[in-house]
């Protein structure tokens, strides 16, 4: 009779420990794969989307708002103004899109001249008492010269790196984080045979747990996002997508482009070719032949003047006495005006002609200064700068 090798016992609660945490792993693993993929996915669709869409929807905005100011300056109505100004307020807030392309790429690693700068030192704190603690409890079993092998010595070297900085921000939760972190990894596992195996697979578990929870958090967020939405439309087709949504902004931009040349009423030409930054509003002396109006010449040299730009504008030249207020603010700042017959500038005549006709209509003497800061400018009058540099019209 031949002898047989005796069955090796194992703890039932273990065994389904073990199982647990191979497949909380391959769940982790899989998952992060995929959220890292949506990351890089989105990012790269969100760049082309910008690069091409951006100019698009940039004169989409322009068109909504020099709509809107058309309408405000048919009907002089305080709301219609509001509205444009808000208008006129969305298109020059928008960002600076190279600078955007910029930043996504040297995120990437794409198109980077020079070597990025390194990182500022933290500023040094005096870690509490609870950090102490962490962080030398780490440095004591994650120390690289406990271990011979060199692929765990350099490990472990990269693991002290982040306990360092974290200790140096006298980051506690951070500390314990790595600490969790350090204590369940897979090469801190007990032998399957050791008795500290069993509490090892727990806290594995947990910490594996945590990270599924905080893996499907991140890709429901990204999901979520306006880019991911976007995406999720076609998912497989990215570029068809884009060309769909070329169209529908090109269509919209002709409808506004025909809604503006009905309410303009001027000659068939593109809205903002002047010569000037198209970012800045769009003007056109024929907007407005029912209200008062003089040439730049004829303003008296002791006038009230109220400038209407923007700050920049302003600060670039402006007439030295003028009351500055921009459009946007005229209507809440109207007791700042004075009681007396006042001149309305802007840069070219159209947006001081929008506060003139609402100013009208509130039994206010005011005349709109043809032409604006440009008439100006070219008659020949003075003109001062906030920063004492020769004034230009901006």
């Amino acid at each position: 009779m031949s002898a047989q090798s005796p069955v090796r016992w194992t703890d039932p609660e273990q065994q389904e420990l073990e199982e647990r945490v191979a497949a909380a792993e391959l769940a982790w693993l899989s998952m992060d794969v995929d959220v890292q993929t949506l990351r890089v996915e989105i990012d790269n669709f969100a760049l082309i989307h910008h690069q091409l869409l951006g100019p698009l929807y940039a004169r989409l905005d322009e068109l909504d708002a020099l709509v809107a100011e058309a309408v405000a300056a048919r009907t002089g109505d305080p709301g219609d103004l509001r509205r444009a100004a808000e208008a006129r307020q969305r298109v020059e807030e928008l960002p600076d899109l190279d600078a955007l392309f910029d930043s996504v790429r040297e995120k990437s690693g794409e198109g980077v001249d020079e070597a990025a700068p390194p990182p500022a030192a933290p500023a040094r704190v005096r870690p509490g008492k609870e950090a102490q603690r962490i962080y030398r409890e780490l440095v004591r079993r994650a120390h690289p010269d406990l271990t011979t092998d060199g692929a765990e010595k350099q490990r472990r070297a990269d693991f002290l790196v982040r306990v360092n900085e974290a200790y140096a921000y006298g980051d506690t939760a951070v500390l314990e984080s790595l600490a969790a972190e350090w204590s369940t990894a897979p090469e801190a596992a007990p032998a399957v045979d050791s008795p500290d195996r069993l509490g090892w697979l727990r806290r594995r578990l947990d910490w594996l747990t945590a990270k599924i929870t905080e893996t499907a958090t991140e890709q429901v967020r990204l999901e979520q996002t306006p880019m991911g939405q976007l995406l999720a439309l076609a998912p497989q087709d990215p570029d068809r997508l884009l060309e769909q949504l070329a169209e529908e902004l090109l269509a919209k931009a002709a409808a506004q482009q025909a809604e503006l040349e009905r309410l303009l009423g001027g000659p068939d030409r593109p809205v903002g070719h002047n010569g000037t930054d198209p970012n800045r509003p769009q003007e056109s002396p024929t907007m407005f032949a029912q209200i008062p109006t003089t040439d730049a010449a004829s303003v008296p040299a002791d006038a009230a003047l109220l400038d209407v730009r923007e700050q920049d504008e302003w600060d670039a030249g402006h007439v030295d006495g003028a009351l500055h207020i921009p459009i946007g603010e005229v209507i809440a700042r109207i007791g700042e005006l004075p009681d007396e017959k006042l001149y309305v500038l802007c840069r070219v005549g159209g947006r001081s002609a929008q506060v003139v006709q609402y100013l009208v209509q509130q039994g206010r003497d005011a005349v709109n200064v043809d032409g604006g800061m440009y008439a100006w400018e070219g008659a020949g009058r003075p003109m001062v700068s906030s920063s004492g540099q020769p004034a230009f019209v901006l």
